[in-house]
């Protein structure tokens, strides 16, 4: 932030109201970082500049980018709740919880118009039409569609849809398959509608109870008018209504409408997920659970606050209940109370049950929640298990490969002038190593410094073992060096019978020549790509695992033939000694009280005179 910039913002935060609104922080090109709400927006925006206040790596961050400040001032915080959840959907700052829905949420709709037409649909549209869900299966959704077309005889199919006849100007209804059975609720007398509409309305908001009631009443109304006919569609309707009551889970003793939200929170996969029981009249209708990212750093309480506000104050449109019920105690309970009684037109109450059937409700909630985690957990891993780098696709179209270089395992030879000679190999899947897998090879057949019978050995050992045993076979095997090493190689994996099983390679180091079987030329993979550089990162790996082995063989035999040649020494004492010296010259070096504060006053004597003569 420039100086400039910290005078400005620092006189805006000085002259900010102590009234409820709204403040959006912007960094140096404008783009919205942070949106939140405020019941006194000087003293919360003060806050975020003050030394003393405890922060997170991630709000830390975020401060230290604002170079702007914009406010709106509200007349209440229940309108700062609104605004706040609208301009985070508008702007979807980094900063800000966001959600992450695994599907579109299916609703059943009641248009706003003379003749309201009840649907399935996944898009919610702010055009007066009423929404109910939303649902958190395509299953429970239908069989509620199902329950309104046995209860009420109301057409419910997505087809039949009022359009503008283009010949006359005139609405009219599409055919759907109710009109071939002559039984589409489109021809029905509009008061006959409206008041089976209302009933669809009563029923979608978990009122059974109620309607129960009134189904009952007009089916007597009718049998002593001696309307028999009407009677029996009214009886049909209410045994309909009344098996799905039955199949409603009770779930409180009290018959009261009532939203319960918890959440729960998974550190491996930085998530959390927030779920919804409504409960009506005592059952359960309906469950609905979401998943929040972005949430580094925050409290549960936090997290539980955005999801509660967002649902209420969100595109779901819901109905406020009688009660809400939490399972963590939210920061700031002031604006949600304050906008539910507003919606309500009555106090709300907004409790953390401690105990009873509260309380057993929000421990089943959580434990939903719990499980939706878990199979997020295991999508985001089947996801990372399926997901194919960029690198080892360009390395399959570079080298023009049958199928995609997903295991790749790549093999070099050190020696120092011929003397403790070993091989490494290193395995890489899907461009990242798999150190578990890294095998490490003596030379047992090969005299000398030959690379090329040290490499055909360790290869033909390699996949003999993988013939025997059955394990994985490679996709791509590399060798460190040009067409001799190539040439080894493809001669050990036709002598075992290997040869074919997977594509073979030797990556020369002066050039970062790619070689193939079978042609004189190599290939020359662009400097900047992905795939170069992923063949560079295998072949620097499996080097880097040779000579460490190579080493760690030096110093063995060092040992062995030096410092266990001592009479008295052991491999324990000799191991203490190189330990704290290092190496054997540092040992040579050392006085004899050094030696002797190591191995002790007698060993210790032998040790130094060894050296010494």
């Amino acid at each position: 932030m420039s100086n400039e910039g910290q005078v400005k913002l620092s006189e805006k935060v000085a002259n900010l109201p102590t009234s409820p609104g709204v403040y959006i922080y912007r960094d140096a090109n404008e783009s919205v970082l942070y949106v939140g709400k405020a019941k006194r927006l000087r003293n919360r925006v003060r806050s975020y500049f003050q030394d003393s206040r405890p922060t997170d790596g991630r709000i830390k961050t975020m401060v230290s980018k604002i170079d702007d400040l914009e406010v709106f001032v509200t007349d209440s915080e229940a309108e700062a709740l609104i605004l706040e959840n609208n301009l985070i959907k508008q702007y979807q700052p980094r900063y800000n919880i966001m959600y992450r829905d695994d599907k579109s949420y299916p609703y059943i709709c009641i248009t706003d118009e003379t003749k309201p037409r009840v649907f399935p649909t996944r898009t919610v549209v702010k055009d007066g039409s009423k929404y109910y869900g939303p649902y958190d299966s395509v299953g429970a959704m239908k069989r509620m569609l199902e329950t309104i077309r046995k209860a009420f005889g109301l057409c419910t199919c997505a087809v039949s849809q009022k359009t503008i006849d283009k010949t006359r100007g005139v609405p009219k209804w599409h055919s759907c398959f109710d009109d071939y059975l002559e039984n589409c609720s489109g021809d029905w007398d509009n008061e006959v509608y409206q008041a089976t509409v209302k009933k669809v309305d009563r029923m979608l908001n978990g009122k059974t109870d109620q309607l129960i009631r009134e189904l009952k009443e007009e089916m007597q109304i009718a049998s002593d008018a001696l309307v028999f006919e009407e009677a029996a569609q009214l009886r049909d309707s209410l045994e309909a209504v009344q098996h799905y009551s039955q199949k409603m889970k009770m779930v409180v003793s009290k018959k009261v409408d009532r939203d319960v939200f918890a959440i729960r929170k998974d550190e491996e996969i930085g998530e959390a997920c927030g779920v919804l029981f409504k409960v009506r009249e005592g059952k359960m209708i309906g469950k609905f659970h979401r998943f929040l990212k972005n949430i580094e750093g925050l409290e549960m309480g936090e997290m539980l606050q955005s999801f509660v506000e967002d649902y209420y104050t969100g595109q779901y449109m819901a109905a406020i209940p009688d009660e809400v019920y939490l399972s963590h105690e939210l920061p700031e309970t002031e604006p949600l109370e304050q906008y539910l009684q507003q919606e309500r037109g009555k106090i709300v109450p907004v409790h953390v049950p401690q105990i009873g059937e509260k309380k057993q409700l929000i421990k089943m909630a959580q434990a939903n929640a719990k499980l939706h985690l878990n199979e997020r957990a295991l999508e985001k891993a089947k996801a990372e298990r399926d997901r194919i780098p960029h690198a080892v696709k360009e390395l399959k179209e570079h080298l023009k490969l049958d199928r995609l270089p997903r295991r790749i395992e790549c093999f070099d030879n050190s020696n120092l002038q011929g003397t403790d000679p070993v091989a490494s190999m290193v395995c890489f899947v899907d461009a990242k190593p798999r150190k578990s897998e890294y095998k490490r090879f003596n030379i047992k057949t090969v005299e000398g410094p030959d690379d090329f019978a040290s490499m055909k050995e360790v290869l033909a050992r390699r996949y003999s073992r993988v013939m025997k045993e059955g394990t994985q076979i490679p996709d791509l095997i590399i060798v460190d060096g040009g067409k001799g090493q190539l040439s080894s190689a493809v001669e050990a994996l036709k002598e075992i019978d290997f040869y074919g099983e997977c594509e073979v390679i030797g990556l020369a180091k002066r050039l970062e020549e790619v070689f193939l079987p079978g042609m004189s030329d190599p290939i020359m993979i662009p400097k900047k790509s992905s795939a170069l550089k992923l063949l560079q990162q295998a072949r620097d790996e499996a080097h880097r695992f040779a000579i460490t082995f190579h080493r760690q063989k030096r110093s063995t035999r060092t040992v062995k033939t030096e410092l266990l040649d001592i009479n008295g020494v052991g491999e324990k004492t000799a191991k203490k000694l190189l330990i704290e010296f290092g190496s054997v010259k540092k040992i040579k070096a050392a006085k004899k009280e050094e030696i002797q504060a190591v191995a002790g006053k007698s060993v210790g004597e032998k040790v130094y005179n060894y050296f010494e003569g």
